[in-house]
């Protein structure tokens, strides 16, 4: 691109020390009201601007793609997963698309362990209890959870995020197993005494506790299905806070319904931010703890990701390869 400042549209407000970096090196769009744009708004937007910054609820899919102007460019994702982006159609049309991995894992990795002990010992529960005017004192069968020590945790996808949420349930005295496309290396599965299943079935009828870590890709909607779902043991808990499509919710809310497993702890969902009334009504009875995708928001996170797509657009606007590209899979 020419010396010129490139026009950047911004579809959500982003830290204020991010902005301001932003306005002192490209021309840019910002959206004051933090309001999501509509499907027109993104159309637009792509139509008018060199470089596009979505976040995770845009979905910029093929149809917008192909209304986009021929000076985009450059989509540079402020979010780490790119399944709301069409990345083939994109690559197709010459636009780059990067994304800013790498600054969650730890953020992402505390949260779910926090979830797992959350849901394990009813927290959320215990925690209106109080403000309720529910509480007559102490009593010894009432309020029970389970153990978390001991017990079997069922990691699927053994990514960063994965490795380091296997790291943390270790430090809680948590047997290690997951399932991946391939095994982890022998020094990583040494290192969390980790075994690995290649049959997911066979893993989740045999686990305790059950964390969903891997990406959402065409491959793993549904991943766990309501079949795979009926394998778990009555007593099993379910964490969810990679991307709501992998777990076939209608069938989770069966078996929460039913009693047929312990609970589950969920901070995505599959048409957000709409959350079936069914599972309000299951949280409201401590079945089930729902959060509202807030697993990567921390300041931290935030800046970095922030400081990610800024190195990314600065990168590729000066005619070098952005670090983070995304490539269409094959």
């Amino acid at each position: 691109m020419n010396g010129k400042k490139s026009h950047v549209v911004i579809t959500r407000k982003l830290p204020e020390g991010i902005e301001a970096r932003m306005r002192q090196l490209f021309d840019v769009e910002f959206n004051e009201t933090d309001t999501p744009f509509t499907r027109e708004a993104l159309i637009a937007a792509a139509q008018r601007a060199e470089v596009l910054v979505p976040t995770v609820t845009d979905e910029i899919d093929g149809e917008i793609i192909a209304a986009a102007g021929p000076q985009l460019k450059l989509i540079a994702h402020f979010g780490n997963g790119t399944d709301n982006i069409d990345v083939k159609a994109a690559h197709k049309r010459g636009i780059a698309v990067t994304n800013t991995p790498g600054v969650l894992t730890e953020d992402m990795a505390d949260f779910t362990m926090a979830l797992i002990v959350a849901v394990s010992r009813r927290f959320v529960e215990g925690s209106r209890v109080i403000p309720g005017g529910q509480w007559s004192g102490w009593a010894p069968g009432w309020m029970l959870g389970q153990r978390i020590s001991g017990k079997r945790l069922g990691i699927v996808g053994m990514g960063r995020i994965g490795h380091a949420l296997a790291k943390r349930a270790r430090a809680f005295g948590l047997q290690i197993h997951y399932h991946n496309r391939h095994p982890a290396a022998a020094r990583i599965e040494e290192e969390l005494q980790a075994t690995y299943w290649d049959s997911l079935d066979r893993m989740l009828s045999r686990m305790d506790i059950v964390s969903v870590n891997c990406p959402h890709t065409p491959a793993t909607f549904h991943l766990l299905s309501a079949r795979r779902l009926k394998l778990l043991q009555p007593h099993a808990v379910l964490v969810n806070t990679a991307r709501g499509e992998i777990v076939d919710e209608e069938a989770l809310i069966e078996l929460l319904e039913a009693g047929a497993i312990a609970g589950a702890g969920l901070d995505v969902f599959t048409h957000e931010p709409t959350v079936s009334p069914r599972l309000v009504r299951l949280a409201e009875t401590g079945a089930v703890t729902l959060l509202p995708h807030m697993g990567s928001a921390t300041l931290e996170a935030r800046n970095e990701m922030g400081e990610k797509v800024i190195i990314n657009i600065k990168t590729f606007t000066d005619g070098h390869r952005p670090p983070d590209r995304v490539l269409p899979e094959q």
